[in-house]
């Protein structure tokens, strides 16, 4: 089947309660997950909640990484959305539960952009039309 895109929808139980609270680190084995699977980031942004917890995303060129911890009960939930076949999800995926340390995962991987489905048109229609790129002034 072709398709844009995979995603993984990830359930982490039982993983460092530790690590899951360390926003520093949590932000480092996203990007690193990212990298590994061979994705180029463009940005990293993440939030470490009071009295604990960690929310933050990773975009790359080929889409993003979520995660949102809950240290409290050792869970972490997890997306790894990639477009392209040049970037594979599950390298990161095996890369965060050991770095995560979970002893139980639960995954489902979902197609997106399945293009049987895309009503497909000549991409002539474009010709004419100049983007503007978004940090442009």
């Amino acid at each position: 089947m072709e398709q844009l895109g995979r995603h993984i929808l990830v359930e982490m139980y039982n993983c460092d309660k530790e690590v899951l609270n360390d926003h520093a680190l949590i932000e480092k084995y996203m990007c690193e997950a990212a990298e590994k699977s061979g994705a180029t980031i463009v940005q990293s942004v993440f939030h470490m909640f009071n009295p604990w917890g960690v929310s933050g995303a990773v975009i790359i060129q080929e889409s993003h990484l979520t995660i949102h911890t809950w240290p409290e009960y050792g869970y972490a939930a997890i997306d790894l959305f990639t477009c392209g076949d040049s970037v594979n999800p599950w390298v990161g995926f095996d890369y965060l539960k050991e770095m995560l340390k979970s002893d139980k995962t639960e995954t489902t991987e979902v197609v997106r952009g399945e293009t049987g489905r895309i009503r497909h048109f000549s991409h002539e229609k474009f010709d004419n039309i100049h983007f503007k790129p978004v940090d442009a002034e």
